[in-house]
């Protein structure tokens, strides 16, 4: 196994969800975590806590991956101790609203292509000289079934991780002889906040989306990333698709006393009726 002890690892919406999981996992395993999200109060809460617990170094930040001249700022401002990344988690992404292209808000298009394609993009592009230069480094984007399957109201969504999928096989391709290693970690239904953004804060129709089943943690997704980045150097997962057992793919969950088995809204029935 690849010890994380006292390697740097920089984590991506690190303030909640699957990336303060991730946080937690590698703080255990004695890691020196580089923290960012939008949310800075709640990020240094996360800080401090892991601090104590762990007894690490941490360092938080504010950032909004989006906004490419914010990340080069902050990137390449990192105290000196703090500039060279071994483990690279994009985990900053959102699924804004749920409906038909003819009916969707072009604000949601772009709040969604900007974080979870650009955003990526502007934050690897800024790490990968330094993994170059040393010729090592692992990259590990989260993505989501989404990537590999398209559901009724959600094809933006669905094409910015899709995106990520074509991303993750182009970097393995675009490094190709190097030590640097990329994986994707595509998770099916996770009880996060996410369908609470998604919905915009309407509390009643995110929880509906995990009723009646029992959906991924974000410390399963967590798991995921460390087994991952823990592998033996000449190893690279290059894949793992994960998925709560009471799911079969984007849009199949099986609810208990419900025949119906559509995830985020939709009204498809197991049997095809509507």
């Amino acid at each position: 196994m690849t010890t994380l002890k006292n390697k740097t690892i920089l984590i991506t919406g690190a303030s909640s969800g699957i990336g303060a999981a991730c946080a937690a996992k590698f703080a255990e395993s004695g890691a020196r975590l580089l923290l960012c999200s939008r949310r800075i109060e709640k990020l240094n809460e996360l800080a401090a806590q892991l601090q104590s617990k762990y007894n690490i170094e941490v360092h938080a930040f504010q950032l909004d991956v989006s906004q490419h001249i914010k990340v080069v700022e902050a990137l390449k401002s990192l105290p000196t101790n703090w500039n060279i990344v071994d483990v690279l988690i994009n985990n900053a992404g959102l699924a804004a609203g749920l409906d038909t292209i003819q009916d969707a808000s072009i604000q949601d298009w772009e709040e969604m292509i900007n974080t979870n394609i650009k955003g990526l993009l502007y934050v690897t592009k800024e790490i990968l000289p330094q993994m170059l230069d040393k010729n090592s480094g692992h990259i590990i984007n989260i993505g989501s079934v989404a990537g590999h399957y398209v559901y009724p109201k959600g094809a933006v969504y669905c094409a910015t991780k899709h995106a990520v999928n074509a991303l993750s096989s182009g970097l393995r391709m675009d490094l190709f002889g190097t030590r640097i290693r990329v994986s994707s970690i595509d998770p099916g239904a996770v009880e996060t906040n996410f369908s609470l953004v998604r919905f915009k804060g309407d509390e009643k129709r995110a929880a509906s989306v995990y009723e009646g089943m029992e959906p991924l943690t974000p410390e399963d997704v967590a798991d995921a990333v460390l087994y991952c980045a823990t592998r033996p150097q000449h190893v690279n997962v290059s894949e793992v698709i994960i998925m709560p057992t009471d799911q079969a793919s984007a849009t199949m969950v099986s609810r208990k006393n419900q025949a119906s088995t559509f995830i985020n809204d939709s009204l498809i029935k197991v049997d095809g009726s509507k």
